[in-house]
C-alpha cells in the first residue's frame, strides 16, 4: 500500500505534458543471457553479437527523431555488459555510473537457469517466490522505486542502461503496479523502451523495441 501511494503522490505531482520520459536500454547479449543463465552480479563481458547490437542501438540513437538526446542525463549501471554496451552506443562520456542500476542479486541462483532452478525447486517462480541467500522482492522493488523518483525529479528526459530484470522492475514501478507485474513484461537484449504519460497518467510509450536490430539483417 506505501509504495503505491507514494507513486500516486508522484503521478499528481508529475502530470503535466512536460513530465520527463525515462528511456531503457538493456545491454547487448551475453553468453550467459544467451544460455538463459540467471546473471546478477557476475560481471559478464559482451558477444560479437552484443557488441553489434549495442553500434546498432546507438545508431539509431542518433538519428531522427532522438538526435543524440542531446542534454539527456545518462547513467548506467557499472557491470561490464551494460557499461560496455553505453559506451559502444556512444553515451558514455555522458555517462554516470549507478549502482541503483544493477541486475538483480540471484543469491544462490547465480549462473542457474530457469530449468535447473525448477529441479530444485518446482513450481519456482522468481516474481512470486524470490531467490535464496540474495535480493529480495521487496528490495529490487525498493531500489526501482528509486529510479523511478530521480528520473521523475530529473526535470528532463533520462536514459538509463541496465539489465533485464531491473529495467522490468522499473516499468511495473513506473506504472504503479506491484513489482511482480514486471513478470508480464518481456525484454530482449540490446532492447529500447520508452517510459512516459498519457492522459496525465504513467505509461509505457514503447516496449522491447528491437527494429534497429531487425533492419540490420
Amino acid at each position: 500500500m506505501g509504495r503505491h501511494l507514494y507513486l500516486n503522490i508522484w503521478r499528481a505531482r508529475m502530470a503535466p505534458a512536460s513530465a520527463p520520459r525515462i528511456l531503457l536500454a538493456r545491454h547487448g547479449q551475453t553468453e550467459w543471457s544467451l544460455l538463459g543463465r540467471h546473471t546478477g552480479r557476475t560481471d559478464i563481458p559482451l558477444l560479437d553479437e552484443g557488441r553489434r547490437g549495442a553500434r546498432l542501438l546507438g545508431a539509431r540513437l542518433h538519428r531522427t527523431p532522438w538526435d543524440g538526446l542531446d542534454g539527456v542525463e545518462v547513467r548506467t549501471s557499472p557491470l561490464a555488459r551494460a557499461h560496455e554496451t553505453c559506451e559502444l552506443a556512444g553515451f558514455g562520456d555522458r555517462a554516470e555510473p549507478w549502482d541503483a542500476l544493477m541486475e538483480w542479486d540471484y543469491g544462490a541462483y547465480e549462473g542457474m537457469t530457469p530449468a535447473q532452478i525448477q529441479e530444485i525447486q518446482p513450481g519456482w517462480f522468481i516474481w512470486r517466490d524470490g531467490v535464496p541467500d540474495g535480493e529480495t522482492l521487496a528490495e529490487i522493488s525498493d531500489r526501482a522505486d528509486h529510479v523511478v523518483q530521480w528520473a521523475r525529479e530529473a526535470g528532463r528526459d533520462v536514459l538509463v542502461f541496465a539489465h533485464g530484470h531491473i529495467l522490468r522492475s522499473i516499468a511495473a514501478r513506473w506504472l504503479g503496479e506491484d513489482v511482480s507485474f514486471a513478470a508480464r513484461l518481456r525484454l530482449d537484449p540490446t532492447s529500447l523502451s520508452v517510459l512516459g504519460w498519457a492522459y496525465g497518467d504513467p505509461a509505457i510509450e514503447r516496449w522491447n523495441d528491437t527494429g534497429h536490430l531487425e533492419q540490420a539483417r
